[in-house]
């Protein structure tokens, strides 16, 4: 398998690696996955994900997720444009995110996620670095506030939106974030938009151990027995293989496509490359 894939997204702190991590890490190297970046989403987790990035030669951002943003201290934001500011000089520090907006889970402080969200932004643009997105039922919202700083860029994790709202994202400057979803044949519109969509727009990531590919899903019954389906980030190249047959492309082109991606999305992870 070619060794030169990037997960632009993968929470490898999350409990769920607690038992294997190290292990996890060294699967996704053997499967090709020669670096992660793994983004934040509390303050409690910024050291966490900046330590695994240099135990194993990764990439890390810095960010204040909407689902959690309720359960922050009062000085969290401050907390993050300290740590910005103390590790503005890392390579490894790639991006602010994970942050964004949620209009998908229910009871959420709304007004609250977009006072982070805006926040975050001007600390993004501050310290001239790309955002990475969380994009549920809230595409509209997050690009009302991007077109006031149209220079940011950076990745729509996870998209799931219209093609119309995917060529915004695009025109701002953003790449657009596929994974294990486009895996199922019942995902048509993710499926279209990741074949049909400009190439140089699509980057891959896996969010694990969240969005399991499909041979990885199992079903509720199967779930209530016990079974789980923790996605890794080895899966990323089997999911670069589904994605290949969809655009009609050979692997290894596919792969250098991915490369020069990822690099203008995130464009600090060159320093590490070099």
């Amino acid at each position: 398998m070619l060794d030169c894939w990037t997960d632009t997204h993968c929470h490898l702190d999350a409990p769920e690696f607690d038992v294997d991590r190290d292990a996890v890490r060294l699967r996704a190297r053997e499967a090709g996955v020669h670096r992660l970046v793994l983004p934040a989403v509390s303050a409690r987790h910024f050291e966490a994900v900046r330590e695994l990035a240099a135990l194993h030669d990764d990439a890390y951002a810095l960010g204040l997720h909407p689902l959690f943003v309720q359960d922050e201290p009062a000085d969290a934001l401050s907390c993050l444009a300290l740590a910005l500011q103390q590790h503005r000089d890392d390579p490894r520090l790639v991006a602010v995110g994970e942050i964004g907006l949620d209009h998908f889970v229910p009871d959420l402080d709304r007004a609250l996620q977009e006072r982070f969200y805006v926040a975050q932004l001007d600390l993004a643009q501050a310290h001239g670095l790309p955002v990475i997105l969380h994009v549920r039922r809230s595409a509209d919202q997050l690009l009302k506030h991007l077109r006031q700083r149209p220079r940011i860029g950076g990745i729509a994790h996870a998209f799931n939106g219209s093609e119309q709202q995917a060529r915004a994202f695009i025109d701002l400057g953003f790449k657009l974030g596929f994974g294990g979803t486009l895996t199922f044949d019942r995902a048509l519109q993710i499926r279209r938009l990741a074949a049909e969509l400009p190439i140089d727009a699509v980057v891959l990531e896996t969010d694990a151990p969240d969005i399991p590919p499909h041979w990885l899903y199992r079903t509720a019954a199967e779930r209530a027995a016990g079974a789980t389906a923790r996605n890794e980030p080895a899966e990323l190249p089997k999911i670069a293989v589904v994605l290949a047959a969809l655009r009609g492309l050979t692997l290894p082109a596919l792969a250098e496509q991915l490369r020069r991606n990822t690099v203008a999305a995130l464009p600090r992870l060159a320093l590490l490359d070099d």
